[in-house]
């Protein structure tokens, strides 16, 4: 997947696809809703773990959302090199637009030391939003 946002980190690639979800929105009642789709690419030659997540979810008033928990759906995956991890899933707004942003927290297995992948800043644009907040 080469997704639609990309962020590089000590050799994790971390990509990201999103997709606008029309039949579970209901922008008349004020909620729209969004699927993402990630792929993290272990790009060098140490074997990483992911074990937490650190998002940040902007709406299009500005009000954010911080959400941290360990792993990604339920998952703490252990990427060896030239291996890759991907997982969906998805995000509620009370407005048309937003964006999303974040970090893993990950471990070198052999050696213990904790480190931070950056998730790139990605968009969530509907239709009922004319222009792209970022």
């Amino acid at each position: 997947m080469s997704g639609d946002y990309q962020a590089t980190t000590r050799d994790i690639r971390v990509s990201v696809r999103i997709f606008y979800l029309a039949d579970q929105s209901k922008p008349d009642q004020g909620t729209y809703m969004w699927a993402y789709r990630v792929r993290i690419e272990n790009l060098g030659r140490e074997t990483v773990q992911l074990l937490r997540r650190t998002w940040r979810i902007t709406d299009a008033q500005g009000r954010t959302q911080r959400v941290n928990g360990e792993g990604v759906i339920g998952q703490q995956p252990v990427l060896e090199a030239g291996e890759s991890f991907e997982y969906t899933s998805g995000t509620p707004l009370e407005t048309p637009s937003g964006f999303m942003a974040g970090h893993y927290h990950m471990m070198v297995s052999t050696t213990g030391e904790a480190f931070d992948v950056t998730i790139p800043a990605f968009s969530l644009d509907s239709p009922f939003q004319n222009v792209r907040v970022h």
